[in-house]
């Protein structure tokens, strides 16, 4: 399986489907589609159904949007979260279904925005109504998606140029763990504890070609289906080349892993790490 924020499904296209064919998951959970419901279906309905895939999508015209396709089923499909908070009113980020026997759910944190802002009190609030559904989800379940948080400082390019930013605060930390507590397991930096991995890079001043990265793009999943993990890893060939989203695909292989253990990131950076204090975040106003 595999979870991707696409960062508009519609100029992706011309990366979605080619990877689809390349990489040939049987479930994908896609974020920031950014079309209505009857868009995404006109768009890509043919197209994926050719594929084998069956979909469900849950979007609004612009903004947000997520989607499960899967070619192992698709049951039970739940379109947002009971009880979540809008901003002011319910935002398209979060579908569930039940693929292959796993309860999934494909999802897209708000971003915060400012710490301390109203949208900063919205996400944390929003994480909260997530876990009361995830707690409530089966044995077997696994969370998808942008989470628009980095867990631990090992999981942005230099802590220091986050200072004072959104994804990396104690409340933001705070509210992840309280959500993975509920059962859930970090699958990929299970497999890779020590491993520099990431899957957002901003598109500005360079960022993707100097490693210069975010691990926000998480797939978390109950003791049950993380047994179950063979592979775990960041398709980085994705974010190459040209029209690419900000984001790479995370890919967790069960059961089988056709292209084996293959490493955390794929093909990895030649760029070296940055050191700390060293650079700024483009958005980042000068002192």
């Amino acid at each position: 399986m595999a979870t991707w924020n696409v960062n508009s499904v519609k100029q992706r296209v011309p990366r979605l489907l080619p990877w689809l064919e390349q990489r040939q998951p049987d479930v994908v959970c896609l974020q920031e589609t950014k079309l209505a419901d009857d868009a995404f279906a006109e768009l890509l309905g043919d197209e994926l159904a050719r594929r084998g895939y069956t979909t469900a999508h849950h979007g609004e015209a612009q903004w947000n949007g997520v989607a499960i396709l899967s070619r192992v089923g698709l049951d039970d499909v739940v379109l947002g979260i009971p009880g979540a908070p809008g901003f002011p009113h319910p935002e398209a980020r979060a579908i569930s279904a039940t693929c292959g026997g796993v309860r999934l759910h494909s999802t897209y944190v708000p971003n915060g925005r400012v710490p301390d802002s109203e949208h900063y009190r919205y996400k944390l609030a929003w994480l909260a109504a997530l876990g009361q559904m995830v707690s409530a989800s089966p044995e077997s379940t696994m969370l998808c998606g942008d989470m628009n948080i980095a867990p631990a400082d090992a999981d942005v390019f230099d802590p220091d140029a986050y200072v004072g930013q959104t994804h990396v605060t104690p409340a933001e930390r705070a509210a992840l763990a309280e959500l993975m507590a509920r059962g859930l397991h970090d699958v990929v930096r299970d497999r890779w504890p020590e491993a520099r991995i990431f899957t957002y890079w901003d598109y500005r001043a360079g960022m993707f070609h100097q490693d210069m990265g975010m691990r926000i793009d998480l797939v978390l999943a109950t003791a049950p289906v993380a047994g179950r993990v063979r592979a775990a890893w960041v398709d980085r060939q994705a974010r190459k080349g040209s029209g690419p989203s900000d984001h790479a695909p995370v890919i967790v292989d069960l059961d089988v892993a056709p292209d084996g253990d293959i490493g955390p990131v794929v093909p990895p950076p030649s760029a070296p790490a940055v050191g700390t204090g060293r650079r700024k975040l483009p958005q980042a106003p000068t002192p």
